[in-house]
């Protein structure tokens, strides 16, 4: 026969909640963590946009900016997606 000690289950059911609540912390530092990265990842792109337009194309861009071709059409990409989601959402606020 087991007796059981509530206060060692209690003590489980704390320590269980600290980690839960640990846990949350981490992944809320995660998350803001990841909307920064994505902000600044956004006017990095449209700053590569800008400068493929001063430089005249792509490549040029990759060689003033000594960045290679495929960062910078990724970086374009990026640009054309934030653009794109800037519109749709122009769209749907002006629907309203």
């Amino acid at each position: 026969m087991s007796v059981q000690n509530s206060d060692k289950a209690l003590s489980r059911k704390q320590r269980l909640q600290e980690k839960q609540r640990r846990q949350l912390a981490v992944v809320d530092t995660v998350d803001k963590a990841e909307a920064k990265v994505r902000k600044a990842e956004v006017e990095l792109a449209m700053a590569v946009t800008e400068a493929v337009q001063v430089f005249g194309d792509e490549q040029a861009a990759s060689e003033g900016l000594d960045m290679p071709v495929d960062a910078i059409r990724r970086f374009l990409g990026i640009a054309q997606d934030e653009a794109a989601s800037t519109d749709n959402v122009a769209e749907v606020a002006g629907a309203s």
